[in-house]
């Protein structure tokens, strides 16, 4: 069995990549006690996300991941590849190490990012020849479908998320989790939110849009741990999450905003509403992306959520729209439960990988 395992991450922003790759190589470890290093370019970024990570340490031990920083081509000369080696969304091995993966001849796969299209089915699994090397690389789609790669989630999350929900006593405002892009229609939200019909607490972890929350409320700068309050609503800034802490929040509020790849998952395994902001992508092909997952969702385009998440993509949050919303709050929940559950029949990505390595060997 193929026991020892590479992962390469470049953080490029916004600490989705790292997220993702961290989630995966600790399930790897957990459920699979596979040897998983994984090599990131920046740990200072990194250790937002690996708790107890020291930035200084060039080769370490967290959780039973060896994580390895990754830097100039010369450092690899002399690594030996493992026996699977993941090149996280095309972040392009370093040439060293690639001729060293000659000898051996590993299992190469380009983990791509997730995306509901269509096509993803088609091209799940496809394989290339690397031109120099003669090896073989395979392109692993996650997705949302069982012709996919599946979507990460370990084993034990659902238990974990219904003992939290259990233990968790429902206050009488709304609480909604706030995790957004800051190009996003922030104000108009914002304003929504305050001109409402419903009392909100809304919960937001610090980060780029904390500059435009200011500006709302005529503050020069907020920190962490301030509370602020306008008319229905109160606001408060809370720090950088672990991934742990911020599935506790996901779980235990009314609704989520959420953007990118990893939070948009999470909030997919919560069972609660969310709004997904996507990635923005040139000729609004991000659109594309949005109704591809309203429609593996059973969401309709002339239902509220599909209107209000083209509105939060494309326009801006009125009251009116945010009202309907939350009127319609608790069917949205129902769905939502549905949906997850609908998913959870689905192989997780750890054992989709897993069990591809396997039938290589």
């Amino acid at each position: 069995m193929n026991r020892r395992w590479d992962i390469f991450c470049r953080v490029v922003d916004n600490f989705g990549d790292i997220g993702v790759c961290w989630r995966l190589a600790k399930q790897l470890q957990d459920e699979y006690a596979l040897d998983v290093r994984l090599w990131v370019d920046d740990l200072n970024v990194a250790s937002k996300i690996v708790t107890d990570l020291d930035a200084e340490a060039h080769s370490q031990k967290i959780y039973g991941v060896e994580v390895c920083l990754w830097r100039d081509e010369a450092s690899f000369v002399n690594v030996m590849p493992a026996d699977v080696v993941i090149e996280a969304f095309a972040c392009e091995l370093p040439s060293p190490f690639i001729r060293n993966m000659v000898a051996n001849k590993p299992i190469w796969l380009n983990l791509e990012y997730l995306s509901a299209e269509a096509w993803v089915d088609e091209f799940h699994a496809l394989g290339s020849v690397h031109p120099a090397t003669g090896l073989h690389k395979t392109s692993f789609f996650p997705g949302f479908t069982q012709k996919t790669g599946g979507l990460i989630r370990e084993q034990h999350l659902i238990t974990k998320r219904e003992a939290a929900k259990a233990e968790f006593k429902r206050l009488p405002s709304l609480q909604v989790s706030l995790f957004c892009y800051p190009h996003a229609p922030l104000q108009s939200l914002l304003h929504a939110m305050a001109e409402g019909e419903h009392s909100v607490e809304c919960f937001v972890p610090t980060g780029s849009a904390i500059g435009k929350i200011a500006e709302f409320f005529g503050r020069a700068q907020i920190e962490v741990g301030d509370t602020l309050n306008k008319q229905q609503m109160t606001l408060t800034v809370l720090p950088f999450l672990t991934q742990d802490e911020y599935d506790q929040l996901l779980w235990c509020c009314d609704l989520n905003f959420v953007r990118g790849e990893d939070s948009w998952i999470r909030a997919l395994w919560s069972a609660q509403p969310f709004i997904w902001q996507t990635y923005p992508q040139e000729e609004k092909h991000h659109l594309k992306k949005l109704d591809a997952f309203l429609e593996k969702y059973e969401v309709k385009q002339n239902e509220v959520l599909s209107e209000f998440h083209h509105a939060w993509l494309d326009t801006e949050i009125t009251p009116k729209l945010w009202n309907q919303l939350i009127t319609e709050l608790p069917a949205l929940k129902e769905h939502a439960e549905l949906q997850t559950q609908k998913f959870e029949q689905h192989t997780d990505l750890a054992a989709k990988l897993v069990i591809f390595t396997k039938n290589r060997v």
